[in-house]
């Protein structure tokens, strides 16, 4: 069994993104972007020939960066933030509370490349600890896109949110799994399977190869559930119960560190409201090795395989 990933066409979020926000920009004056000397990484180099004063480089001083978005929002304009999710969130967290989440301030936090995207670059490039520090602030929706479509549907939510907000975007190219037409809706889920045996919650990355994971097992006789729950924070509550409440188990898959994010949401919620089997995919409290993206994501289990795998064992295990 391998995964299947690579044998569909492959789409590169962080394209969507630029090109959604220039979108947003031409109808909008209100839109700018402050970054971190990311310029190219974000694909924004089309953006800065369009809107030349309305891309502000602060150059590696993430803290500035947000604090002069907080600033610029605070005069009236839209900002987002676009960096590379490990030094946005890790260097400039206290920012983030503070300036925005806290003073409510309509920016548009967009991490880019997480995960382990950056690959060889090793565990101080690695974004695997976002999801855990970025969900702990309060008032600060945390959107993780699981294609284009939906990368494209979630900035246009933001662009409207009344208030903060933090996108996460990938790095490396994913399958389309949704409709180009989709919009997206904070505190919603998408259900992209059927399945009555077991129910896997994924975002990002993860959704693809569950999905693949789910056609894999269908063969098998097992109906894997797949949920993209792509809204972290706020949780898709009733989905979750649910899956809990209608298959054996519930895994959740994402790339990022099993101690803060989408599984421990879950779990926190399941534990309290309906106790039920888990297997909760992801990066244990550990470092990273050194290696590509997809040597990593192997290696801890995070494919279609390692899917399929914690499926057929809540499928054995899991009460009847």
């Amino acid at each position: 069994m391998t995964d299947t990933v690579a044998a569909v066409p492959l789409f590169d979020c962080r394209k969507a993104f630029a090109e959604e926000l220039t979108a947003l920009a031409r109808a909008d004056e209100r839109v700018v972007v402050v970054c971190n000397d990311s310029v190219g990484s974000s694909n924004l180099v089309k953006f800065r020939e369009e809107f030349p004063d309305r891309l502000i480089n602060v150059g590696i001083a993430e803290q500035d960066m947000v604090g002069v978005a907080a600033g610029l929002a605070n005069g009236g304009l839209l900002p987002f933030v676009t960096a590379a999710a490990p030094f946005l969130t890790g260097r400039a967290l206290e920012q983030i509370k503070a300036d925005i989440a806290y003073s409510h301030a309509r920016v548009v936090l967009c991490g880019q490349s997480p995960g382990m995207a950056y690959g060889e670059l090793g565990p101080t490039h690695h974004s695997i600890e976002d999801l855990s520090w970025i969900r702990a602030v309060a008032d600060l929706p945390v959107i993780v896109p699981a294609d284009p479509a939906e990368t494209r549907a979630a900035l246009r939510f933001a662009a409207a949110h009344d208030g903060p907000s933090f996108l996460r975007i990938g790095r490396f190219a994913v399958p389309a799994v949704h409709p180009d037409d989709i919009t997206f809706e904070l505190g919603r889920s998408r259900q992209l399977t059927e399945g009555d045996d077991v129910t896997v919650i994924a975002v990002g990355t993860m959704v693809s190869r569950a999905i693949d994971a789910a056609a894999t097992l269908r063969k098998e006789g097992i109906g894997l559930r797949v949920i993209n729950m792509a809204s972290i924070e706020p949780l898709d509550e009733a989905a979750v119960l649910s899956a809990a409440a209608e298959t054996r188990g519930v895994i959740t898959a994402e790339e990022a560190t099993i101690t803060g994010g989408l599984g421990a949401a879950v779990a926190g919620l399941l534990g309290q409201r309906r106790p039920t089997w888990m297997r909760i995919l992801g990066v244990p409290r550990t470092f990273a090795p050194t290696g590509s993206t997809e040597f990593l994501l192997s290696h801890f289990g995070l494919t279609a395989d390692g899917i399929a795998a914690a499926a057929r064992q809540l499928a054995a295990d899991g009460p009847r």
